[in-house]
């Protein structure tokens, strides 16, 4: 297999990005050719922070990358001041974690990158230069014209898709229907069908505590918006089981039992992946027509600026990254998750 390239945006310059990626390209194995989409004095003022073993290289396009062990090429905005704090709010760092995403997002559209890997934004600084989105999930999803896609989580024992994400509680219960839960668990069962998993063993939560236990606890849900999706799919011929108590589940999942978890909202997903560690955890978004991995992590704004941050994430989310990637160069097309339902 050809070497992907792999487009890293620098995310919010104020928090642990800049830092992160430095520290995981002087680290990274040569099984890819690593692409930083930034502001290249950022990433050297993180290379001074980190001591990291990386020169930076600007450029203005894929076509001009060196692809040189020991160099980072950066598509270079230029659009951060030399005088931005670190760990402080920002409305410029916000919209430069917008253009870094829109770059990259255009780049593999255009399939002169095989795959994108996020280093992390800042909610409010995106929000105050203007651009309301929850998160990456939801901006990558407008940026390519994609009208529904998946958060999956992966870490090592544990992998976790979301029927929901970023609404409030009350907000996700209402929205969760048959439909949305049945498209989730197919783009789960395609994703994991694409990675190398031929049967894909999948547990689907309940919405209630133990899962409504037969109509104690809530009003029906689980029957009503839940086992309809779960008997759609079997019939396909997808070993999906439930209702399951949450409760349960994961322990389940990572002894060993499933190859994957549909959780119903955020934090029922999110609680058991980042026990496991948060150098664990990979953001996967599925369903978009480009490749999508992340950091699990924030910008962590309490040690941007020290050099500490950990670039275990990082690497993790690269080598899923490449894994995903398709055998190619950059100049055939990408295969579209989004066609194959995930």
């Amino acid at each position: 297999m050809s070497r992907p390239v792999i487009a890293l945006t620098m995310g919010d310059a104020a928090g642990v990005g800049p830092e992160v990626i430095v520290k995981a390209l002087a680290a990274a194995d040569p099984s890819f050719r690593p692409l930083v989409v930034g502001d290249a004095a950022r990433l050297r003022r993180a290379v001074e922070l980190t001591g990291a073993q990386l020169e930076i290289n600007p450029v203005a396009s894929p076509e001009e990358a060196s692809w040189t062990p020991g160099v980072a090429d950066c598509i270079d905005l230029a659009n951060i001041p030399e005088d931005l704090p670190f760990g402080e709010l920002s409305e410029v760092a916000g919209e430069g974690a917008y253009r870094y995403i829109e770059v990259a997002t255009r780049l593999a559209s255009e399939h002169r990158v095989d795959a994108i890997c996020t280093a992390p934004l800042n909610k409010e600084a995106l929000h105050a230069a203007g651009h309301k989105y929850p998160g990456h999930t939801e901006l990558l999803a407008k940026l390519t014209g994609t009208d529904e896609v998946s958060m999956l989580l992966s870490a090592p024992t544990l992998r976790v898709i979301h029927v929901t994400t970023h609404i409030g509680l009350v907000d996700a219960v209402a929205k969760i229907e048959p439909g949305l839960v049945e498209r989730t668990l197919r783009r789960g069962h395609a994703t994991l069908v694409a990675s190398g998993v031929a049967e894909p063993r999948i547990a689907v939560c309940g919405i209630n505590p133990h899962a409504g236990e037969n109509g104690l606890f809530g009003y029906g849900e689980e029957e009503s918006k839940v086992v309809p999706a779960i008997e759609a799919v079997r019939a396909s011929g997808i070993d999906a089981r439930g209702p399951l108590p949450a409760d349960t589940v994961f322990f389940r999942a990572v002894r060993g039992d499933f190859d994957l978890v549909v959780a119903m909202y955020h934090d029922q997903g999110h609680g058991p992946v980042k026990v496991l560690g948060l150098d664990a955890g990979v953001n996967v978004t599925v369903g978009l027509p480009v490749i999508r991995t992340s950091v699990d992590h924030g910008t962590a704004f309490d040690i941007a600026g020290t050099g500490t941050a950990d670039e275990a994430s990082m690497l993790e989310a690269l080598r899923q990254a490449v894994e995903l990637a398709p055998d190619r160069t950059g100049a055939a097309a990408v295969k579209s998750q989004a066609g194959e339902a995930g």
